[in-house]
Order: structure tokens, then sequence, then C-alpha cells
């Protein structure tokens, strides 16, 4: 011993490197037991340069043990047969194997092959020429390591294959350690001194594995670090890697978050992708166009609405189609009631004539012929009747003295013949005095009403209409509007309604129709003077004499009981301001025949008030 070192050659070794590969118990081994197992054909025991063997307890050197007698031979320094005998010839000095010792024996058996085996191919020559130094890799180990033991090359196990837990026994050749059963202690021998290896004599291939005495071993557990120290990654597949004791605890990650996240966004996408189909299902596709509308709703509506109050009142409303004696005209009644009696303008059926055609037509559609009951032109109303009809709807009479301005009201009519049309507005003033017709230039078509103004839309055709309250109860018989300028059209035809509408107060048109149905005509309420209809001052002035020069002031008649003279400005009727002549008639009509008025008149700067009672008039 030279400080460890041998002073001579050193057989040449080899171990491939096993940096990188931690200890499987997680603990770093110290840099004296990462050397890799040397790969090594030598037939000596594995252990220090210089040391004896742990087989010698067994009484024969080199013996191996009990692991080595059982493993397979490696597959490159395996001898061959030939090579049995001469190998066992030249080991000079070694000693024999007893001949009592029937395990050595055995051992020798197993591991050495019979003698007449083929040659195996000569060893090729080293890649390296021997290190004098002996440096690692290429040299033996330096004194600053331990020696490696001298292995001999068994294949290497897969990739993953686990490891076994202990160091290979003293003298196994090759291969991994492998649990061994606790054998029965066996005589101990002398152990005879064995000579240290020689560096000068390399192993050959013409030597023959020696077949030492196995020597039991004990079993000590090793740190789970040293199993690399074992494990050669680069030799071929060989025995199953083993791992003893409890498995490394996998390391938990944390996944429950990025779960959670894509699950939310799965379903996120899940049901904005149903409610995207759903829709595009729903309106017929990416490539038909089909919009969104209100489902079916009840009909029925407030009793006090527009639509309500048409509803009631539409069954009693009909059309007129009139013609005679090269005239024709179209205007609007309502059913007075079920005997077929229809009221409407006297204008509407003036082109009939006496023997002119007057038809009918309902709200449904139905038409019928009519027949005139009468008429009056100062109060501009008609009466006809339909006869053989049944079913017949009489539309409600309301009472027109009830009227305040404001209240809401509804036209029906036919406006230029568009039968069953419906306007809405507001009463927008009353006891409005106008005066319409004339067109036959004797005065005898001019009617005189105290109208109830309105701005629900009336046009041509609408003429006869019922104008009705909120209850849909008849107010007024619409008659007349305000046109513009001339009241004539850029075609010549009638101009359409600004918002000045008027209609006959129901009181009056009631006791027309009554007069009208009864005795075929109407009487009309007078004071018996003639007005002067020229006169430009304020209030109506009772002329200085009559039609045709008879008296101004009608002998016997009312006004000349009161004692009104011919020359007298009437200036108020029952307290109301009095404008003009057409106004004084307006107020009068107003009124039935034999009511009381009070009249105040001024005469020669003077002002009276007389009273008188109304008289009679037929309608001519």
């Amino acid at each position: 011993m030279d400080d460890g070192k041998p002073t001579g050659p050193k057989a040449k070794w080899w171990s491939r490197p096993s940096t990188g590969r931690g200890a499987t118990s997680g603990q770093e081994a110290a840099p004296e037991e990462r050397t890799s197992p040397e790969v090594s054909a030598s037939p000596e025991a594995p252990g220090s340069a210089g040391a004896p063997s742990q087989a010698e307890g067994s009484g024969s050197a080199g013996a191996p043990s009990p692991a080595e007698a059982s493993a397979p031979p490696s597959s490159v320094d395996a001898p061959t047969p030939e090579d049995a005998t001469p190998a066992a010839d030249d080991r000079a000095g070694a000693p024999a194997t007893p001949a009592g010792d029937s395990s050595a024996v055995t051992a020798q058996s197993a591991d050495v092959p019979a003698t007449g085996a083929l040659a195996a191919p000569p060893r090729p020559k080293p890649l390296h020429e021997p290190d004098p130094y002996s440096t690692p890799p290429y040299g033996g180990p330096g004194p600053w390591a331990p020696a490696p033991p001298v292995q001999r090359p068994v294949p290497t196990p897969a990739h993953g294959t686990p490891v076994p837990p202990l160091y290979p026994a003293p003298g196994v050749q090759g291969g991994y350690a492998q649990p061994q059963p606790h054998a029965q202690p066996q005589q101990q021998h002398t152990p005879s001194p064995q000579p240290h290896p020689s560096p000068q004599q390399p192993p050959t291939h013409a030597q023959a594995v020696p077949a030492p005495v196995p020597a039991p071993a004990p079993e000590r557990p090793q740190p789970l670090s040293s199993i690399w120290l074992q494990y050669d990654p680069w030799s071929a597949p060989g025995q199953p890697l083993t791992q003893h004791g409890e498995p490394a605890a996998p390391r938990k990650r944390r996944r429950g978050p990025l779960l959670i996240g894509a699950v939310v966004i799965a379903l996120l996408a899940g049901g904005a992708g149903g409610v995207i189909g759903a829709y595009v299902e729903g309106n017929g596709g990416i490539t038909q166009v089909e919009l969104p509308q209100a489902g079916p709703e009840s009909a029925a509506r407030a009793p006090d609405s527009v639509a309500g109050i048409a509803a009631s009142a539409l069954p009693s409303v009909v059309t007129l189609h009139v013609s005679g004696a090269g005239e024709q005209g179209t205007g609007t009644g309502f059913v007075l009631d079920q005997q077929g009696h229809i009221l409407t303008n006297n204008h509407v059926v003036d082109p009939a004539g006496t023997d002119g055609d007057i038809s009918i037509t309902f709200s449904g559609g139905e038409t019928a012929k009519a027949t005139l009951v009468g008429k009056d032109s100062g109060y501009d109303l008609a009466v006809v009747k339909v006869s053989g009809v049944s079913g017949l709807k009489p539309l409600p009479l309301g009472n027109s003295d009830n009227v305040k301005v404001g209240d809401p009201v509804v036209a029906i009519g036919a406006p230029f013949d568009l039968q069953n049309t419906v306007t809405s507005g507001i009463i927008s003033a009353k006891e409005r005095p106008i005066t319409a017709g004339g067109e036959k230039g004797d005065g005898s078509d001019i009617s005189y009403v105290d109208a109830l103004q309105t701005d629900a839309p009336i046009n041509p055709g609408n003429s006869g209409g019922p104008l009705v309250d909120a209850e849909a109860r008849v107010i007024g018989i619409n008659s007349a509007i305000r046109a513009a300028d001339t009241g004539a059209g850029p075609d010549g035809g009638q101009a359409g309604s600004i918002g000045l509408g008027f209609a006959i107060p129901i009181n009056q048109g009631k006791r027309v129709a009554e007069e009208l149905i009864n005795t075929g005509k109407a009487t009309h309420p007078v004071i018996g003077v003639s007005l002067d209809m020229k006169f430009t001052g304020d209030g109506a002035r009772v002329g200085d004499k009559g039609q045709d020069d008879t008296p101004a002031v009608t002998p016997g008649g009312p006004a000349v009981k009161a004692g009104v003279k011919p020359g007298d400005v009437i200036t108020e009727v029952d307290g109301k301001r009095v404008h003009s002549g057409e106004e004084l008639i307006v107020k009068i009509r107003a009124h039935r025949p034999g009511d009381r008025l009070e009249l105040t008149l001024r005469r020669g700067g003077d002002e009276r008030t007389v009273t008188l009672v109304l008289g009679s008039a037929d309608s001519s």
C-alpha cells in the first residue's frame, strides 16, 4: 500500500456518468456515492483496491456469492466453453475448490460452461492506451475516492422500471441486488490469504469465470439514494427495478379555479349559443326576415273610449245615395226607431225632389230603398223611412242643453262616400248662429241654426250624420262646415275640413223630427215682424215695410201685442246680445212655438224690455 494507491499499472475501468439523476428519497447522495457501477470482467469480488474479499469466509478465494450463482452470465464478458479448461489452468496460485463443498461445485457448474463450446470472438482493442497515472475515467481510482466495485455489466432495465433498494451482496459479479433469503449459517473457515489482483495481468476472454464458494451476506437496508449508483441507463434492459417503502406523494395541482372557470365559460358560451339559435330559429333563420308582432288581444274596449263609442254607434248609422232630376248626392243618417225612420239633412235628400231615388246602405253592407216622410229647409232637416227591414238598432238621443264646451265627441259618417268613417274631437263652442244654403237665390233654402261647434273633422258626405257624446248618445246632427276662402277646391269641388264643423242641436232636431213624422211638416216659432237684412248697425232692426209692401209688424201677431213698432232695434233676447238679423232668427227658432221671450229694444235712443209669446208658422 502506498497511501492507498497502487504503484504498478492498474486495470482499465469505465463508468458512465449519472449526473443529474436524483435519489428517489428526495436527498442528494454524496459525491463519492454517485459513481456509476463499474463495467468490468474482473473475476475478483468487488471491493477497495488491496482489501481482502468478504467472501474469504467461505474457504475459497474469489468464490461467488449465492446471488452470483443464480444470476445469468453477462452477454459481454462471459467466457465460452472452449476457454473454460484453459482458464482454470492459467489461474496460477488460485486455490482449488474443496471437493467436499457441494455448494461451490453447484455454483461452478452453473457459471462455467462445458468444454467444447465455440470460442468467443476476440475482445476489441481499447480506444485509449493505459494511463500510467491511473487518472479517471481512463485509469484507476485515485487516492481521493474509494475504488468502485468491480461488476459484470448486465442489461439495463427499461425506463420507468422500479430500482431495488439494496446494494448487491458482496461477491456479486453483475446485475442488480436481489432480496436474498436468510441462509443458514455455514461452518466458518479460516480465511486464507488472497493475493491482490495484479494490474499487469488483465483478464482475457480465454479465462474462465471462477466459481467461488458462496458466502452468506447479511441483509442491510440501503438508502434510496444509493439505488441510482447501480443503475446504468445505457445498458440493455435487464431485471425489473423495484422500489420498497411509501411512494413519494404526487404533487397536487390546483385545478379547482381553472376547472370552475372552464365550466363557467362553457355554460356562458352554451347559453349564448342557445339564445342566438332560438332567436334565429324563431325569426325564420338567417335567410328570411320575420318581424316581431304582438299576439292576438281581446277586442273589447272601454265603453267611453273612441273605439267603444264607435262600436256602439256604427250599427245605427246609414249611408244615403240620392239621385233625381239630373242631380245626385251622398250623405249620412241614423236610425230613430224600429219602424225604420231615419233622420238626415234636408240638403242631402233635396236632389231627389218629389220622385227621385233614395237608397240606404247599412253599416253591415245591406241595402234598402227609402221614401221621403218630410223635410224642412229652415231647419235643414228631413226624415226618410225604409220598409221590410228587421233588426234595426235605434241610436239613443242625448240632451244638447247639457253639453259643455270641451266635452269629447265623435262624428260618424261617409265623407266623400267613404262609409263608416269615425273622427273624434271636442265641443269647441255652443249657440253659434250660422246660416247655410242660399244656393237658390230666393232664400227659400237658407237654414238658421243655433249650432254646436266642433273640431271633429267633418267633410262633404258627413252631412246628416250623428255627433255623439262619450256615452254614444246623439247630441247633434252634423250639417255644415266653415271652408277656407270660397269653400271651393282647386278642381272646383268642395273644400275639406279645417276644424270648424257645425251641428244642429239634438233638442231642436228631436222636435222637428217628431213633427215631420207626425204631420209631414214642421212649424216655426215667430214674433210677427219683418227685419231689415241690409242694416249694418249693431242689433236686428225692424223694417219699415214688409215683403210686397205688407206691414213690417204683422197685425195681431205677438210683436204687435208686445208694443214693438217699425224701426225698433232689438239688441237682446232673454238677456243674450244680438248683433244682426240672422242672429235674431237663430235665437227665435231655437225655441218652440208658445215659448215666452223677453226682448230688449232701442227706440230713438231709449231702451225698453218687452215680453211676448212666440207664435207658429207652417213650413213651406
